[in-house]
């Protein structure tokens, strides 16, 4: 037995010349995400993808396919020869699996194929009382339905339906070029990851960690977390960069006050500089504007002043509350919350600078041997290939 997915996606059929790349790339998505399936068979029409999967691969398949970013619903669905008959038939055996007695339903027809000699009102019009015939109790509700029989009439067949599995939408990944996300293992930044993904970004990840400071178990969390992050988005490189020295001597020869926009800073230089190792046209972050003294206006002011690419900010007008309910939705959240400490929160000021002066920064940066902490941070690196 064969299970046929029907794929609808959104954004995209509003692509005029470039259409046929977004769908490519959705394709191709597809393809890597149901990679280990043997029998399975992809293949798209007119603003439609469709998978036939075998039955028992099924619930699997559906899973994986709500993580596809262009995708904006999923649903199984059987099908009908090109005639009226034919299609209440199937109708009648697709009703039954939510049939009841009292259920308050509709018909919805979407008729693709212009050449089908019945307009969409009659069509449904038709099959709803074909359905009224057969099912006792039903009731018509055009308004406030319990359910909905679909019904999608394109070239070669009708295809029917009850359900609709509900897709994360967006673009697919990989058709606006890479970027380069500042992973900590907090909550913010894997969903900042998810929404820039979710905008058709390539993801690379840069993740700082302080041995003996951080644990191996903080690093583990960094890497289930680049895990989650690429069932919605395919391969994750994530790179593990060597930290402890400079917060040690960031420790050791600047004010206390400025520790965090200091070390931001030197985040960011190390993060521009693999940006142009690996091709990265922009830096994400997970910051949220006036959520700590990190993220100030000022603040990301000074530090942004290291680089030379783009910084993007998805989350910059989110409140935590929103970002943690998002988190929670894209099951980050409960690795996020693991109690591993990140080097961010290691030697953080009671009282930090909230309104940095670049001046003075630049200042107390001069007791520091940039080039070379950069450079040492950079060959210490450990590189990753994470898949889902």
């Amino acid at each position: 037995m064969k299970t046929l997915f029907l794929i609808r996606y959104g954004e995209i059929g509003l692509k005029g010349k470039n259409r046929t790349f977004f769908e490519k790339t959705l394709t191709n998505n597809i393809k890597r995400a149901l990679r280990d399936l043997a029998h399975c068979r992809i293949y798209r029409t007119h603003s439609r993808h469709f998978v036939e999967v075998t039955e028992g691969d099924a619930e699997a398949v559906a899973k994986r396919l709500q993580e596809i970013f262009g995708i904006v619903s999923v649903s199984p669905v059987a099908v009908a020869d090109l005639s009226l008959e034919a299609i209440q038939d199937v109708a009648l055996k697709e009703f039954a699996k939510v049939a009841r007695p009292g259920l308050r339903f509709k018909v919805n027809t979407k008729r693709a194929n212009k050449q089908f000699p019945l307009p969409s009102m009659e069509v449904s019009a038709k099959v709803g009382a074909h359905l009224l015939k057969n099912f006792s109790g039903l009731k018509v509700d055009v308004h406030e339905p319990e359910a909905v029989l679909d019904v999608e009439i394109r070239e070669e067949n009708a295809f029917i339906y009850t359900e609709r599995l509900e897709g994360p939408g967006g673009l697919p990944v990989g058709v606006a070029g890479k970027g380069l996300l500042l992973l900590s293992g907090g909550i913010d930044s894997p969903v900042a990851g998810f929404l820039t993904m979710k905008r058709g970004v390539t993801l690379e990840a840069l993740h700082f960690h302080s041995p003996p400071f951080t644990s191996e178990r903080a690093k583990e969390k960094v890497i289930d977390l680049c895990r989650r992050l690429a069932s919605y988005g395919g391969k994750i490189r994530l790179h593990l960069a060597h930290f402890t020295e400079i917060q040690t001597e960031l420790r050791l020869k600047t004010p206390e006050r400025l520790m965090v926009t200091l070390m931001r800073r030197m985040m960011f230089r190390i993060a521009q500089r693999l940006a142009e190792e690996t091709g990265a046209l922009a830096l994400i972050t997970g910051e949220s504007l006036g959520q700590v003294a990190s993220q100030t206006m000022e603040s990301m002011n000074v530090i942004e002043r290291v680089t030379s690419i783009p910084v993007l900010r998805p989350l910059i007008g989110m409140d935590k509350q929103e970002i943690m309910t998002l988190a929670q939705k894209i099951e980050t959240y409960p690795i996020s919350i693991r109690p591993y400490e990140d080097c961010c929160t290691l030697f953080l000021p009671d009282f930090p600078a909230t309104r940095p002066r670049l001046q003075q920064v630049e200042e107390a940066e001069k007791a520091l041997e940039i080039e070379a902490l950069v450079a040492g941070s950079l060959e210490k690196r450990e590189v990753l290939e994470i898949d889902y």
